[in-house]
């Protein structure tokens, strides 16, 4: 067309007419490496065309990964800085970037991002002079959710010292535990919960603990106030030099397991895993001008790492809850203009419990985990499009997933970028000796696509486990030794998933939930979801209990009753032998006024098992499922010494 100048005795559109005339007046050179672009382009454009028509998910997928990889470069600057860059400097970067943005909202007042840097210096000043705190002292928090949590955080951070986030369910024994856990010698409590740190005040005085409560004053012997310290401090930045020697590796917070097995473990969290957590946000495509809500406990691995700090990383708005409130969510969520939500265990379901239908609201993204497949699907049909984005991580794990597809009832999704960077795999697992299955080499044996097995991740530089504090036994146990190979070295998780042919990963049970009868393993979750379908049953927490002369355990679970509604035998009955083997059926229902569930919404299960089903020791009613007369029928003493003597069949 250059050479010729025949672009105008063509029958072109005007558009293309314009761009044929733009590229001739172009050097040669120039046009031609022009033409090859678009074309290049073109054919990638229909390429994937092409894949998105062989594969839906072929666009989510490459999203996500172009999202990983960014932050993952970004990640590995982070920790060759020098300084190191913490997510406390981020902070400080979005107060000089945008010191009057709205950071912090929480019941009718607003703070700033200015307004929270100058009040965390004024805590710094205080702890510093009060409890004269250096870089590395651990500080216990053993506060409710407020907005003094987050600049007592950022406090003890421009001081260089760990916080250590204390369950304020706690009490007692569970108490002392946890603060022996992180070898604090500082802690700092709510007024509404002077009274359980009254109870255990004595032992913390005989070990020189220092005890700080959020007042203007305080009469009790021991306990000092800080309200009014705080108040007289000065608010001027604080020197970099109070934290010069932390660094990636060091450690930031400590997070405590939900304790639903027992005692809570303090999860060991560095600098690099509040990074690592903090990027969930952007991997799933939040932005600075969203608006996060956060209703779950900030002692909680989500609320705190992905809520509070992914907050800090995108810039943005936090509506802060002092706790879940079914019946004020979505007012709140209107009011607030929210878009972003979190949610976790039960919280779904008791938002689809509500009376709430209206879908006038602007929440475009759920994150968080533990949302059953059913609750799901009335979640969307209820409230709207809304992308749910579930993932599967622990706070001391070293291998996570998000489900970046919104496909239903999967956890996550199996793709080679993250498995080359983070390696693991499923393994083959025995539930009634709860060890992993080995060949006779002594390794492990990789589980077969669509077959349950335990996961594990691959102990490296770039996906460490650090362990739990002070535990150095449970530590260990969490260590698992020639996996694949002789001397590597696996996290194992405890959790049994599943990877289907389409790649996506779902989330089975917990080892020691999944029991195993008859030969069978039984899924408690499975369980669970059926049971929940039945007319009457609002919530069910499934168990294995022992039943002398029978090997194995057999199922019982706990249940709770819809408003209004009694047990329905015969509908129950119905319900577990049209959808369950004869090997999972719960045997025994307990009805219960309410589930024991930890501060994170899981459900307790220890002392369900340790009760058994045992009518003269169980208060609550109890119904066994008799096979011949085809219902369940309340269990008598008379049915559990015919159980237990072994004339009645299981």
């Amino acid at each position: 067309f250059k050479k010729n100048k025949q672009i105008k005795t063509l029958n072109l559109h005007p558009l293309l007419l314009n761009s044929f005339k733009e590229i001739s007046a172009l050097p040669v050179r120039t046009a031609n490496m022009l033409v090859w672009f678009t074309a290049l382009a073109g054919l990638a454009a229909l390429l994937f065309l092409l894949l998105q028509t062989l594969s839906p998910y072929f666009g989510d997928e490459c999203a996500y990964i172009l999202r990983s990889i960014k932050l993952g470069i970004r990640l590995t600057k982070y920790k060759k800085a020098k300084p190191f860059y913490s997510i406390l400097d981020c902070f400080l970067d979005a107060v000089k970037r945008r010191p009057g943005k709205i950071f912090l909202h929480f019941e009718g007042r607003d703070y700033s991002y200015e307004q929270v840097d100058k009040q965390s210096n004024k805590v710094a000043r205080a702890l510093q002079a009060e409890a004269q705190l250096k870089e590395g002292d651990t500080v216990a928090l053993f506060l409710s959710n407020e907005p003094y949590v987050v600049w007592i955080w950022l406090g003890l951070a421009k001081l260089g010292c760990p916080a250590a986030l204390l369950n304020f369910n706690i009490r007692s024994k569970s108490l002392l535990h946890c603060f022996s856990c992180c070898g604090a010698k500082v802690i700092i409590v709510s007024p509404e919960l002077q009274d359980a740190v009254e109870e255990v005040l004595p032992t913390l005085r005989e070990q020189g603990i220092s005890v700080f409560i959020l007042s203007e004053s305080c009469s009790i012997q021991g306990i000092d106030s800080l309200s009014n310290k705080i108040s007289q401090a000065s608010d001027q930045p604080l020197s970099r030099d109070l934290r010069a020697n932390v660094n990636i590796r060091s450690t930031a917070l400590y997070i405590y397991t939900s304790g639903t097995t027992g005692l809570p473990k303090a999860a060991v969290v560095t600098h690099e895993r509040v990074w690592a957590a903090s990027f969930i946000q952007a991997a799933c495509g939040i932005t600075a001008e969203d608006i996060f809500y956060i209703n779950l406990p900030l002692y909680h691995s989500a609320g705190f790492l992905i809520g509070l700090s992914g907050a800090i990383e995108r810039g943005m708005t936090v509506i802060l809850k002092r706790k879940f409130s079914a019946s004020q969510f979505w007012d709140d969520c209107r009011k607030h203009n929210v878009t972003v939500m979190q949610y976790i265990g039960e919280t779904m379901r008791y938002l689809c419990n509500t009376k709430d239908n209206d879908k006038t609201h602007k929440v475009r993204v759920a994150i968080g985990n533990g949302i059953r497949t059913d609750v799901w699907s009335e979640f969307l049909s209820r409230f709207g499009d809304i992308k749910v984005r579930e993932l599967y991580a622990a706070t001391e794990g070293n291998i996570g997933f998000i489900n970046y597809t919104s496909k239903i009832g999967a956890v996550g999704r199996v793709n080679f970028v993250h498995r080359f960077f983070f390696p693991y795999t499923l393994i083959k697992f025995d539930i009634e000796k709860e060890e992993p299955v080995r060949n006779a080499e002594g390794l492990c044996i990789e589980a077969a696509r669509g077959e349950t097995g335990l996961l594990v991740g691959k102990i490296t530089r770039r996906s460490p486990f650090v362990g739990y504090a002070g535990n150095q036994q449970q530590t260990e146990k969490k260590r698992l030794r020639d996996v694949l190979k002789k001397g590597d070295l696996y996290f194992n998780t405890g959790d049994l998933l599943r990877f289907d042919h389409e790649n996506f990963v779902y989330f089975q049970d917990r080892v020691g939930d999944t029991f195993r009868w008859k030969g069978e393993n039984v899924a408690t979750s499975e369980v669970a979801d059926i049971l929940t379908t039945a007319p009457c049953i609002l919530e069910a927490n499934v168990y294995g209990v022992k039943v002398e002369g029978h090997e194995g355990r057999i199922g019982m679970a706990a249940v709770t009753l819809k408003e209004g509604q009694d047990f329905d035998c015969e509908a129950t009955y119905k319900q577990v032998t049209s959808y369950l083997p004869v090997y999972a059926r719960p045997r025994f229902i307990r009805i219960q006024p309410c589930l024991e569930m930890t501060g994170t919404f899981k459900m307790k299960k220890v002392r369900l098992v340790e009760e058994g089903f045992n009518p003269a020791h169980v208060k609550d009613p109890l119904f066994f499922l008799d096979s011949e007369k085809k219902t369940y029928v309340p269990l008598t003493e008379e049915i559990y010494r015919a159980i237990i003597s072994l004339e009645i069949k299981l």
